[in-house]
């Protein structure tokens, strides 16, 4: 019903804000990613989305068009409804929680509000096949320090959600993992090997 509403911020609650346009203001539920960049008196843009229950109507909003996308993604997921959904994206951006999800991470997945391990798994099971490969962030997820005996997965992991095939990840993490080596460096090391062996 609603793309979009372009207007001035009149109000910024902990979950939601008030927009006016046309001199009606619209409240509108929002994560705490979208808020922190809004300020009072400003005028922005908001994508929205209407949310319909049979005694209530909302409306929800996001700072972007991506952002807004993975609310509809995690929305589909069962038990996740539009607060829920709001909570994980205050909790991480929509770039972390893809690779979150493309790297089958329960444990960050279960510290989001409202999300359980069960939940983090049927997020996983989901959504894995769902997530814009381009607009992930692995460098605050996979790429931190690490025992040796987690990295080498994680690292393996990393490549392959980065389009590398398990023949290629495994290959190339097997000659490049050394003790002591963190995930983030045997990544760069397995990324460089690969690069390295194509021009050959």
């Amino acid at each position: 019903m609603y793309s979009y509403i372009k207007g001035t911020i009149e109000e910024i609650n902990l979950d939601s804000i008030v927009i006016e346009n046309n001199n009606i203001g619209y409240k509108i539920n929002a994560s705490s990613n979208t808020i922190k960049d809004l300020q009072m008196g400003k005028i922005c843009k908001i994508y929205t989305k209407l949310i319909v229950r049979e005694d209530d109507m909302s409306l929800c909003g996001f700072a972007s068009k991506e952002e807004m996308k993975m609310f509809e993604l995690l929305t589909s997921v069962s038990k996740i409804g539009p607060k829920v959904g709001l909570g994980i994206l205050s909790f991480s951006s929509p770039g972390q929680l893809g690779a979150y999800i493309l790297s089958e991470d329960i444990v960050q997945l279960s510290k989001a509000p409202g999300v359980g391990k069960k939940t983090a798994e049927r997020m996983v099971l989901e959504l894995k096949d769902k997530i814009d490969k381009n607009n992930i962030e692995f460098e605050p997820t996979l790429l931190t320090q690490s025992p040796i005996g987690v990295s080498k997965d994680e690292a393996v992991d990393a490549l392959l959600a980065l389009g590398y095939s398990p023949a290629e990840a495994k290959e190339a993490v097997d000659k490049c993992k050394k003790d002591g080596l963190n995930t983030e460096a045997i990544i760069k090391k397995s990324l460089t090997y690969i690069m390295s062996k194509s021009l050959r």
